[in-house]
């Protein structure tokens, strides 16, 4: 909406990534740099870290590009694997087939040989691993043996670990220390330096076609103090800060209206805050008694946002009673567009979850770590309506607005085809047509996660763990489970059933992945959108 005012041809500052934007600072090239050597003939290991939005993807993008055209790459993007499971993905990456329900053996055996016939023929192989810090020491050793694969001058399989600060830590283990000294280069991102900040404004601004300066000098230092440094965040200042801007029709952007942008997107009390977020952030039970709520319907009068005649109930405004419908309809629609605007900041949808377990944000940690310090373990899934009501969760949801910019909000409850929907401090019903249509198809949730669980349930496991899964399944199908001793036909059709509903691979194995979703299904701790006596 303020494009043309600030002489703008799109919006700079848009969390998505976009390759038109990028920008390299002086370490973003350093890092490159490092990762490229690390890639030499002699490379195994590469390890790229840094804190959550200072750039590794940029970075990684960059070193793909820039990989001679005689390389076959391969991409874990989900790291929570076994090492079957690993191996099994690494195939499929590189479409080696293999037969169903095969052995470590097995796998390796067509790994090497794979690698093998590919050095003949003059190519490397690259696999690429994200979010590495994710990965089971088990894992990792089990990459390492891969990598052992080599000729008197050259590694077969050349590995990239991507992953935030605890991937150093995890690398540090006894156990793990082989793998550790096979790493040929390593570096750690750190945000961006005040003057790269200045840069980085300047340069999303001319790409966006303004070359005149827009941010003024005490803007930048404002910006590098309150977002640290980190390019994610900077972006999320600078979006709000333009629309103050555009508000008041004054440029440039001033310190100011940085300032007002963080109280917006961090808290207001963040500079007090000692180890917690903002209280006001993380409280969220309770906010629709104090802020009022919406419910949206899917009315033909409205194009965008419909809106039904219910129109916002608050503690302090009454709408006359002659109000005519359209009047309430637009006030409903400007309380939508702020609530919209005011989400931009994932943190804050993350809060809202974090306080619905009746837990809290950690000032300094991302949101599974604040999670997991508090006994919690978070989960990302891919889907829709189906798939997010079917789990009954609580969950942060992935938005796009009517000109596809992200916001973030956290599904509260559930009633019918509607849902409580928090977005920043307000509460509002949205209904499904609603939420189909702005919801971009990713949603976390967090759960308690059993203390002890196998790696995997398949066809050699014990009779126990057999039948357990037996009874899980029938559980889940509102069946009565059958005693079984063994892995049959029957068990291994319900297991893939369950499987391709979840869009998992349907290879009968309860591999870590499916016992995850199968534990959510059966969890009865922690909050839930409906509270149906046995639904799971």
């Amino acid at each position: 909406m303020y494009k043309a005012f600030f002489g703008l041809s799109d919006n700079p500052f848009s969390i998505a990534p976009n390759p038109h934007y990028l920008f390299l600072s002086d370490r973003h090239r350093e890092a490159l740099a490092h990762l490229t050597y690390g890639l030499g003939d002699t490379g195994g290991f590469v390890l790229l870290t840094g804190e959550v939005g200072t750039g590794k993807t940029t970075v990684s993008r960059c070193l793909l590009n820039q990989l001679p055209e005689n390389t076959d790459t391969a991409f874990i993007l989900n790291p929570s694997l076994t090492e079957l499971e690993l191996l099994a993905t690494l195939c499929d990456e590189l479409s080696i087939e293999y037969e169903k329900d095969p052995s470590l053996k097995q796998l390796t055996d067509l790994l090497s040989k794979y690698l093998l016939a590919n050095h003949e023929k003059g190519r490397n192989t690259v696999l690429i691993i994200d979010e590495a810090q994710h990965l089971r020491p088990a894992v990792l050793e089990q990459l390492r043996l891969l990598t052992n694969l080599e000729t008197d001058t050259k590694k077969l399989l050349q590995v990239i670990l991507i992953g935030q600060p605890e991937l150093q830590q995890l690398l540090k283990r006894q156990e793990l220390r082989q793998l550790a000294q096979r790493i040929t280069a390593r570096y750690h991102l750190l945000p961006l330096t005040p003057e790269d900040v200045g840069l980085y404004v300047h340069h999303r601004l001319q790409v966006a076609g303004r070359h005149e300066p827009l941010f003024n000098t005490g803007a930048i230092k404002a910006l590098h103090k309150y977002s640290g440094g980190i390019p994610r965040l900077i972006n999320l200042l600078c979006e709000r800060a333009l629309m103050a801007s555009y508000a008041k029709s004054k440029v440039p952007v001033d310190k100011k209206m940085v300032m007002s942008a963080s109280a917006e997107v961090l808290g207001e009390d963040i500079k007090q805050a000692n180890y917690l977020l903002p209280a006001g952030i993380a409280a969220t039970v309770g906010l629709s008694c104090v802020l009022g709520y919406l419910v949206f319907a899917n009315q033909k009068a409205a194009p965008t946002h419909a809106v039904s005649s219910t129109a916002v109930k608050t503690e302090t405004k009454v709408e006359p009673q002659s109000e005519s419908r359209e009047t309430k309809l637009d006030a409903s629609q400007r309380v939508l567009n702020d609530a919209i605007a005011s989400s931009r900041n994932i943190d804050t949808a993350y809060a809202s979850i974090l306080g619905l377990w009746g837990k809290v944000p950690y000032i300094g940690l991302t949101a599974c770590q604040s999670a997991q310090q508090q006994g919690l373990s978070c989960f990302q899934e891919q889907g829709n309506w189906n798939s997010l009501t079917r789990l009954n969760f609580p969950a942060v949801v992935y938005l796009v607005d009517g000109q596809d910019q992200a916001f973030y909000g956290t599904v509260v409850s559930r009633s019918g085809e509607q849902l409580l929907l928090q977005l920043n401090e307000q509460q509002l019903w949205v209904d499904r047509d609603w939420f189909t249509r702005h919801f971009s198809g990713t949603f976390e949730i967090l759960w308690q996660a059993p203390d002890l669980q196998p790696l995997e349930i398949g066809q050699g496991s014990s009779a126990a763990q057999i039948q357990w899964l037996e009874n899980s399944l029938a559980k889940i199908d509102n069946t009565t489970p059958r005693l079984v001793s063994r892995f049959d036909s029957q068990l291994e059709e319900q297991l893939k059933r369950f499987q391709r509903k979840h869009g998992l691979r349907a290879d009968a194995i309860a591999g870590s992945q499916t016992l995850v979703q199968l534990n959510l299904y059966l969890s009865v701790q922690g909050p839930r959108l409906m509270k149906v006596k046995g639904q799971y």
